[in-house]
């Protein structure tokens, strides 16, 4: 299997949990606006601890189209961001959502 096979079976087998739904406030920042919704994959665990991250857009697919890996200076630590669902321009905001403060992202789209 693939590295992108592995992550659509990741996502098929656990609940997407949308905590962060489009257009609320990132808790720890209340002026960073999420522009789309985001959540976790259900027990699974993430880089820093928790679930791993998920973006959904406007889309009904299910299949993974990207990911983006973050580094964050702030918090000393590095994720992935699993993104769903999204129009290439919502990809693109997604990725630009990452590259602000301490944190930069690298978008990886699946081809």
């Amino acid at each position: 299997m693939s590295f992108w096979t592995h992550l659509d079976t990741l996502v098929s087998e656990h609940r997407i949990i949308i905590d962060r739904p489009k257009g609320t406030s990132h808790p720890g920042y209340p002026d960073s606006i999420y522009p789309y919704d985001y959540g976790y994959l259900e027990n699974t665990t993430g880089g820093d601890g928790h679930g791993i991250d998920i973006w959904r857009g406007s889309q009904p697919t299910e299949r993974v189209q990207a990911i983006i890996c973050t580094i964050d200076l702030q918090k000393a630590n590095n994720e992935i961001k699993i993104i769903i669902g999204c129009t290439p321009e919502e990809i693109n905001n997604i990725h630009s959502y990452h590259c602000t403060f301490d944190q930069q992202g690298l978008l990886i789209r699946r081809t």
